[in-house]
C-alpha cells in the first residue's frame, strides 16, 4: 500500500488481538499458516501494537525474538480439563479491558468469545478458516460467530464455497487468502546420498512419496490408497518404492495394509522427519503425491512443488486450489484405486500430459508466484486497506 494508505490503515488498526491455539510447539497445518500471518501483517502494519494469546503453548522460545511492539499471553501450563475455559475468560477479560481495534482468531472455535465482545464493545473480528473445523458446522454457538464476523478469510475457494452454501453466509464476507510456504526452505536439490543409505534405495529407484500425520482421523489423506495401487504400479515399473512420511495412532493399520499385500520391501514408513531433513525428503522422490478427499489445503503440496516435483491431489477437496484445478499437477478421484495407479504409472513413465510437471525450474518458479509468501502478504494487504476504503 502507499504511503497515505498505510497510515489511514496503520491509524485504524493501531492495535490488534490475535488468537491462536499453537504457535511453536508443533509444526501442523494451523499452526504454519498462523506463523506466516503474524509475519504479514506484522509486515503490512509494522507500527501496530500486538497482542497474541496463544492456548496451548507455555512460553516464548529462546530462538524467537519478538519485536518491541508484541505481547505474548500463555495458557499452556494450566491443566488441560480446566485450560479452554480459562483461555477463554483471558480472551474475554482482555477483550473488555484493552478493546483492541480489531481481533483476529485463527481458529473457529474461539470465535463465540469474539462474538460475544463484538456484541458488548464493538470490537471487530476476523476468523480464519482452514478445512474440516469449518466445514458442516452445526454448532450454533459457531454458526452465530460466523454470521457476526466482520470478515473470514478462508484459505481456500473450497473453504469459501463451502461456507457460503452450509451457513448461508453473505458472499461478501468472505475472501481468499491461502496457504503459502517458505520458500528459501524448500529448494531444487539432487537425491541426498545420506538418505538412499539410510532407506537403503539406488538413485535410479523411481520413488513416490506422502508426507501427513498418520493420524486415524485423518485417512482422508489417501496414503492408504496409494498402498493399495502399488501391486498394479509394481507390475510396469518394479523397482518403485513408496516413502510415507509421518506419525500417528494409524500405523498399526497402515503396517498390516502393507503385510497384507505383501509390500515391505517397497514401502519405508519413516516415522516423524525433523524440519531440517524434510526438504531433503522431498528431494530423494521422483513424484509427490497426496489423494485427499478432506484436505483443507496442504501446504505439503507447495513444499514439493517448491524442489520441483510433478504433484498428484485428490479432485474432491482443497487440493484443487492447491494446484490449481490441475495447473501445478495431477488431479485424481481419490476414491478411484485405478486411476490413482494409472495416473502415478504415466507420471513416472514421463508421458503424463502436462508439460510442466517435467520442468523442474518453471514448476518451482509459478508456486513460488501464485503462493510465495510475497503474494501472501500483497493479498493480506489488499484485505486491510479495504476496510479504510469501505
Amino acid at each position: 500500500m502507499n504511503s497515505k494508505t498505510l497510515r489511514l490503515v496503520q491509524k485504524h488498526f493501531s492495535f490488534l488481538h490475535i488468537w491462536i491455539p499453537k504457535l511453536f510447539e508443533c509444526k501442523g497445518g494451523i499452526q504454519t499458516y498462523s506463523i506466516f500471518f503474524v509475519e504479514a501483517i506484522q509486515n503490512c502494519l509494522p507500527n501496530t501494537n500486538y497482542e497474541l494469546f496463544i492456548k496451548h503453548d507455555k512460553k516464548t522460545p529462546s530462538y524467537f525474538n519478538p519485536i518491541s511492539n508484541i505481547k505474548f499471553h500463555y495458557t499452556g501450563k494450566i491443566l488441560i480439563s480446566l485450560r479452554t475455559l480459562v483461555f477463554a475468560l483471558q480472551l474475554f477479560v482482555w477483550g473488555i479491558l484493552k478493546k483492541p481495534n480489531l481481533i483476529i482468531s485463527t481458529h473457529l472455535n474461539f470465535t463465540p468469545v469474539a462474538y460475544h465482545l463484538k456484541r458488548w464493545t464493538g470490537i471487530s473480528y476476523w476468523i480464519v478458516a482452514h478445512g474440516i473445523e469449518a466445514w458442516n458446522v452445526s454448532n450454533p454457538r459457531l454458526q452465530k460467530a460466523l454470521k457476526n464476523a466482520n470478515l473470514i478469510l478462508a484459505v481456500s475457494n473450497y473453504t469459501r464455497e463451502r461456507l457460503i452454501k452450509e451457513q448461508s453466509l453473505n458472499p461478501d464476507t468472505i475472501v481468499v487468502l491461502p496457504n503459502t510456504f517458505d520458500a528459501e526452505k524448500f529448494k531444487i536439490a539432487i537425491k541426498p546420498d545420506y538418505l538412499l543409505e539410510r532407506y537403503q534405495l539406488k538413485p535410479q529407484q523411481l520413488i513416490i512419496l506422502t508426507v501427513a500425520r498418520l493420524s486415524s482421523s485423518e485417512q482422508y489423506k489417501g496414503f492408504d490408497k496409494i498402498i493399495q495401487c502399488l501391486p498394479t504400479i509394481i507390475k510396469v515399473i518394479p523397482h518403485v518404492h513408496y516413502i510415507l512420511v509421518g506419525k500417528g495412532d494409524d500405523l498399526s493399520r497402515i503396517k498390516k495394509l502393507i503385510r497384507d499385500l505383501n509390500l515391505e520391501s517397497y514401502v519405508t514408513l519413516t516415522g516423524f522427519v525433523s524440519d531440517e531433513e524434510l526438504c531433503d525428503h522431498y528431494n530423494l522422490c521422483d513424484m509427490f503425491a497426496m489423494p485427499s478427499k478432506g484436505e483443507g489445503f496442504g501446504i505439503v503440496y507447495l513444499e514439493a512443488l517448491a524442489c520441483g516435483k510433478p504433484t498428484l491431489g485428490g479432485n474432491q477437496d482443497a487440493a484443487i486450489d492447491a494446484l490449481c484445478h490441475g495447473e501445478l499437477g495431477a488431479l485424481v478421484n481419490p476414491d478411484d484405486i485405478e486411476e490413482i495407479a494409472t495416473t502415478l504409472i504415466s507420471i513416472l513413465q514421463g508421458n503424463y500430459d502436462h508439460p510442466l510437471m517435467y520442468h523442474p525450474q518453471k514448476l518451482r518458479e509459478k508456486v513460488i508466484e501464485i503462493y510465495g509468501f510475497d503474494k501472501f502478504k500483497k493479498t493480506l494487504d489488499g484485505y486491510l486497506s479495504n476496510v479504510t476504503e469501505n
